[in-house]
Formats: structure tokens, sequence, C-alpha cells
């Protein structure tokens, strides 16, 4: 699994999938692969949506700090060279059974078993 170590805050230090927010008028697909090569360098052919959620990570009054929709995606890779860019600190190729030794943001480890698990459907 492709994970990036967040360099800046929101959840800095944390491990997570590549991503971030679109810009104004970019296309989804668009804007998964600007993100991804600006946080690793690699191009990626997209595969299919693994999950869609909502994280809300709450400031020290209980209100509403930032409000994410997440869509994780499965993807492929089509070129590049994995090195860390952007927002994060470090980029790396983390496999199953290591995941325990990173920091993960919250809600991020379910996607990734999940991925995991349905992988095989697009490896066909």
């Amino acid at each position: 699994m492709l994970l990036v170590e967040r360099g800046k805050e929101p959840l800095k230090g944390y491990w997570s999938l590549p991503g971030g927010a679109l810009e104004a008028g970019e296309l989804l697909e668009d804007g998964i692969r600007r993100e991804v090569r600006e946080e690793t360098g690699l191009e990626v052919e997209l595969l299919g949506v693994v999950e869609i959620f909502e994280r809300v990570t709450r400031d020290a009054e209980g209100g509403a700090a930032y409000h994410f929709v997440l869509i994780d995606y499965l993807c492929r890779v089509a070129g590049g060279t994995l090195a860390a860019g952007d927002d994060a600190s470090r980029a790396e190729w983390v496999r199953r059974e290591d995941l325990r030794n990173y920091l993960i943001t919250e809600g991020t480890q379910p996607v990734i078993e999940r991925a995991f698990e349905e992988r095989g459907i697009w490896w066909k």
C-alpha cells in the first residue's frame, strides 16, 4: 500500500493514503492523479472506488475544525519515481503486515484492509 506521512496540519506526522483537495473546476479523476503525483511523484491509472466516507475533526471546544469527504480509489502505478513532495514529508510502499508500525489516520485502516481484500477484483 502506498502511504504518505503528512508534513503539515491537519494530522501532521500521521500516515495516510495520498490525496487532497480538488481545485475549482477540476474533475475528480484529474484531481486524484494530480494529488498522487504532487505527493508521491507517481503517475497512476484509476481502477475503481474502494470507499467513500466523511471525516470531521473537532477543535478543543468540540466544534468542527475540518470536514472532509474522502473518496478512496484503488490505483495502479503507470509511471514516475516514488519521492515525497508537496505536503508529504515521506512516501513509502508499506506491506500489509507492517501497517501496525505506522501511526495511521483515523478511519484509514479499514479502507486499506478493504482495498487489500478487494484488489483481486481489479487485478483480473
